[in-house]
């Protein structure tokens, strides 16, 4: 906890944003820094609770100790406060950023629409700890004389990468793009987090053993055979890239995009690459001087928004099928899970117009182009109503309505037969593993974050990589002494 009056007498304070009409105008993050001071008064919010639901299991997946860590902010110790937060969570820079905070929902100050603002403490003292040096290479004493493959470096592989560095065995990271970071680099857009955060942390795990081997696309360009003949242990962390099928008419016209191509296509622009993405081959996609429609109403949808103004779109309009959540949930039906109401994010500030309870029945177009979405109206059960369908201008469309699996191709198409796949409607096309030792059907192969639970949180992908770590090390050397 922090101050045991602290609740009644500070209000919470979050960070704030550039203004939409300056932000707009750069792919930079725009959140405005607190003082140490603040976010110590910040932390000094956290209270006596008793049950801190914060961190359990209806709060933060990889348990992060949120009222020691803000106890510890509160009286000045951010030394301690980086410590005990780098014990639960490898990468609070990237949690601090791109994590929805179900800690928040969970926090007992939530009962009254104020809960304290773990996310910019959490931010606060990842990016304390760089300045204050703790973000270095922390080597293993000795090599245990095994050697790990992992096959990409989205954030679950990246926390697996560094918690079996640190134990000393040989770690080998390979990614099919041109740089680490899976996702996190190429999916979520610069303004959410800028990428020099993932190049400080490879950097690091570098300086701690860690070989990472981009460009290299396994299944395809090595086969995965090849590893797990080389390696004691090989750790698939792929992630759910397939975008989810839409099955839209009229989806196949000029103009008509899945939300990803488009989003990895501006990243690769701000980190001045090539455009064209090994996964995500597609023309040039450009929002300038048009009217956009983005089909969907989550986080990559919202990417899609935000992207959009920053190029310049002229019009940019979000269509949900689901109906408009009420501004306030009851908190004695939902606390301490998430909860449906509505939000509004950054980029939905930026001036986007959000249509709720609207399908989307066709793409329209002229000689192969796009110039409109038809849609119409919903019932409770997502049936279209008679009579109330309308066309929405449109040059650009995103169909951004989530993810159904891995890539095709690759280690699943290499492995097929071999490699069990989920059964469950659920996880029906995502690698069959259990959660406790996550081991596959193929011997020596274990599979962790979204390839084996399907898309999720970042901070569901750091939980497994560490657990799928704590297996692998417990498999090659009998015992171990990381966490689960």
């Amino acid at each position: 906890m922090g101050k045991v009056t602290g609740f009644l007498e500070i209000d919470r304070q979050v960070h704030k944003y550039q203004p939409a009409s300056d932000r707009i105008r750069h792919f930079r993050e725009f959140t405005l820094p607190m003082s140490d001071k603040e976010v110590e008064k910040q932390a000094a919010r956290c209270m006596d609770c008793g049950v801190p639901f914060c961190h359990g299991p209806t709060g933060c997946p990889i348990h992060n100790q949120i009222p020691d860590w803000n106890d510890l902010v509160y009286n000045g110790d951010w030394d301690n406060a980086i410590r005990n937060l780098h014990s639960t969570n490898n990468f609070p820079e990237f949690t601090g950023r791109i994590c929805p905070a179900p800690c928040e929902e969970a926090c007992t100050l939530n009962l009254e629409d104020i809960p304290v603002a773990i996310k910019t403490v959490e931010q606060a003292i990842a990016d304390k700890a760089y300045e204050l040096g703790h973000i270095r290479p922390y080597p293993a004493e000795k090599k245990t004389g095994k050697s790990v493959a992992i096959i990409g470096s989205g954030p679950a592989g990246m926390a697996a990468a560094q918690q079996l560095g640190r134990v000393g065995h040989d770690v080998h990271v390979y990614e099919r793009e041109s740089k680490a970071g899976g996702l996190m680099r190429f999916g979520i857009p610069d303004f959410k987090m800028e990428k020099h955060y993932i190049d400080r942390r490879v950097e690091q795990m570098q300086g701690e053993g860690v070989t990472f081997h981009c460009g290299v696309n396994v299944g395809v360009d090595k086969p995965v055979s090849e590893l797990l003949a080389e390696y004691d242990a090989v750790l698939y962390c792929g992630g759910s890239e397939t975008p989810r099928p839409a099955n839209i008419p009229g989806d196949d016209l000029e103009g008509v995009h899945d939300a990803m191509p488009y989003l990895v296509q501006q990243n690769k622009r701000v980190a001045r690459e090539d455009i064209q993405s090994v996964a995500w081959k597609s023309e040039s996609i450009v929002a300038g001087g048009l009217h956009v429609v983005v089909v969907g109403g989550g986080d990559t949808a919202s990417d899609c928004v935000g992207t959009a103004f920053r190029q310049g779109a002229v019009r940019v309009t979000q269509l949900d099928i689901r109906p408009q959540p009420p501004e306030k949930e009851n908190k004695l039906a939902v606390w301490p899970y998430w909860a449906t109401k509505m939000r509004t994010s950054s980029s939905q500030a930026e001036g986007a117009e959000r249509e709720f309870q609207v399908a989307t029945l066709e793409f329209i177009g002229e000689d192969g182009q796009l110039t409109g979405v038809k849609c119409c109206e919903v019932d409770e059960k997502r049936k279209p109503i008679a009579g109330t369908e309308f066309v929405i201008r449109a040059d650009l469309a995103f169909i951004a309505i989530g993810f159904a699996g891995p890539m095709a191709g690759g280690v699943v198409t290499e492995l097929d037969g071999q490699l069990k796949i989920g059964v469950d409607s659920r996880r029906s096309t995502n690698v069959d593993a259990n959660d406790r030792d996550y081991r596959t059907s193929v011997d020596k192969l274990y599979a962790a974050g979204d390839i084996r639970r399907g898309q999720s949180l970042v901070v569901w992908a750091i939980r497994e990589g560490r657990q799928a770590a704590r297996a692998i090390d417990e498999a090659l050397m009998g015992s171990s002494v990381l966490p689960r």
